[in-house]
């Protein structure tokens, strides 16, 4: 499929019936048929003709649920995160109004009770809680990364965060009591070159894949850490 687009995030859905594309250039989230290849927009923003400035980034929930990063205007801290219905109708609502410093990448926790955002221009990552109802609850600095572009998220099992950082060429693990550890500096950007989304992978689901926008290459890392499981993932 091609949207004539520039994609950013994707996400698979429960059962990995279809695939969520984030599409920059038109300003909307896809909706991807993974077998047949067919591609339909989804959503281009919020009820009310709330157009995306830029959605960058989705997680789906395991009841279907599906959580967008509205970046915002570049250079101006008006990002927000928007969730839409999990009867995939794409009928979606501002769940978080921020205003976030770029919002980017996007991570459920574990047990999904708290939404962690990337803020790329704040240097930082948040904590959001997901109440009962579904709604936004408190929302609370998590990690900071000083003089970095942080990017991409992905939880192991153990609930660790991971985060990628588009500039300088790293990868923290954020220990789920805040301490930052750095896994990888590349400052020769071979292996990580401008690495963007992060996701967890292979037989054992214990490596980690990054994509790199300076090289146009993907990574595999072998981590050994398992990660946690999607609401792509069947339930053990």
């Amino acid at each position: 499929a091609n949207t004539a687009g520039f994609i950013l995030g994707l996400a698979i859905s429960p059962n990995a019936e279809w695939l969520a594309v984030c599409d920059l250039l038109n300003q909307c989230v896809w909706r991807l048929d993974p077998g047949s290849g067919a591609i339909s927009e989804f959503a281009g923003g919020a009820r009310g003709g709330d157009r995306f400035k830029i959605p960058n980034y989705a997680t789906f929930a395991r009841d279907g649920t599906l959580y967008v990063s509205d970046s915002g205007t570049f250079r101006q801290v008006d990002g927000r995160i928007l969730r839409f219905d999990a009867d995939h109708s794409g009928h979606g609502e501002v769940w978080h109004q921020g205003p976030f410093n770029f919002a980017n990448g996007l991570a459920l926790s574990p047990g999904e009770e708290a939404l962690y955002v990337v803020c790329s221009f704040d240097a930082s990552v948040e904590r959001i809680e997901v109440a009962p109802d579904g709604r936004a609850g408190n929302r609370t600095p998590f990690a900071r990364l000083p003089k970095t572009v942080p990017d991409g998220l992905a939880f192991d099992a153990a609930g660790n965060l991971y985060v990628s950082c588009y500039a300088p060429n790293h990868l923290y693990r954020v220990r789920p009591d805040g301490i930052v550890e750095l896994l990888m500096d590349d400052w020769e950007a071979h292996t990580l070159s401008n690495p963007t989304n992060i996701a967890f992978g292979g037989s054992g689901f214990d490596q980690l894949f990054t994509a790199n926008l300076g090289r146009w290459h993907l990574t595999r890392i072998d981590l050994g850490v398992e990660g946690a499981r999607l609401a792509c993932h069947p339930v053990r």
